[in-house]
């Protein structure tokens, strides 16, 4: 009795530790996590809640052209069509996210327009760089130094349009526009993504989260309810099957156990909307000492065929 009472509260905390995971079920928005459907890219965590500081993000980052990635540099960060975020973990909790100065790490002086008129500009830093008209009501209205850094440039002509670098970004000047949109700002997140040769294949885009295909490649955990049990007893093999998303998957799968008196069984299982498969197991005078392999194999069939597999044992005690 005490044996089955110890078996029973083993389960009871195992199926706790399984319901804590960080599933992501179904594939809807959930809070700090969201898809940009306009460039396939998803934006979490404290990067996205960065994003949503400012007023308007799309304006002053745009949308994300890559996950979450390690860059070349060392450094976490994100790349946004006008942007780039980076992680400092070293400083303090809120305040890990910063915006790479990307006017910074792209200017390059193009023809200067000298122009200073004292009612329409303001001056800024021990250069005293001018920023005037259009360009200065954009800036003070979208986060003044704190979001743009301090100016770099004064008005330039690049590429037959004219613009001025600050060292978190560039805005330029768009004519064509209606009256309120003339101003922009720069779209240097790919040119800065280049510069750095990033792997091209951090920009290719994921699916949206109401897809029902899964991303590969399939991840799968094995694990059982006890590290070690009786000679004759009982056991739970738990397996769980995302995607790469960490996104729950239904498989079917095959589970192999190799019993240390040299025979063998096979279970087929399923897994169910939670990408979770529970499979009993019952035994009796099984070899003391022995050792019981567990062979899982899952296999996903939709569009493409996606096959993975895991493993995992525990031990015969006595």
């Amino acid at each position: 009795m005490m044996a089955r009472a110890s078996f029973y509260r083993t389960l009871l905390l195992m199926i706790a530790f399984i319901l804590a995971l960080p599933w992501r079920a179904g594939y809807a928005q959930s809070t700090g996590r969201e898809y940009f459907k306009e460039t396939g890219h998803y934006v979490e965590g404290e990067f996205l809640a960065f994003y949503h500081k400012v007023s308007d993000p799309v304006l002053l980052y745009g949308y994300p052209i890559t996950e979450q990635i390690t860059s070349t540099d060392g450094k976490r960060v994100q790349y946004f069509q006008r942007a780039r975020f980076e992680y400092n973990p070293l400083l303090p909790e809120g305040q890990r996210v910063q915006l790479t100065p990307i006017g910074k790490e792209l200017y390059a002086p193009g023809v200067a327009i000298r122009y200073y008129n004292p009612s329409g500009c303001r001056l800024f830093t021990s250069q005293n760089i001018p920023v005037c008209f259009a360009f200065l009501e954009f800036f003070e209205k979208y986060g003044g130094v704190a979001q743009f850094g301090n100016p770099i440039s004064s008005f330039e002509v690049q590429g037959n349009i004219i613009v001025q670098y600050f060292e978190n970004a560039r805005l330029e000047w768009r004519p064509w526009m209606p009256e309120g949109q003339r101003v922009a700002v720069s779209e240097l997140g790919r040119l800065l993504f280049d510069k750095k040769q990033e792997p091209i294949q951090a920009l290719a885009p994921l699916p949206p989260p109401d897809r029902a295909e899964p991303i590969a490649p399939l991840q799968v955990r094995v694990s059982t309810v006890r590290a070690v049990t009786n000679a004759t007893d009982r056991q739970l093999v738990f397996v769980i099957v995302q995607d790469k998303a960490l996104q729950p998957v239904r498989a079917n799968g095959k589970l192999t156990v190799l019993w240390p008196d040299n025979t063998q069984s096979v279970y087929e299982f399923a897994t169910n909307e939670n990408g979770l498969a529970i499979i009993p197991l019952e035994f009796s005078n099984m070899p003391y000492g022995g050792v019981v392999f567990i062979y899982a194999q899952v296999r996903y069939t939709g569009s493409t065929i996606l096959e993975a597999q895991s493993q995992t044992s525990f031990r015969i005690w006595y």
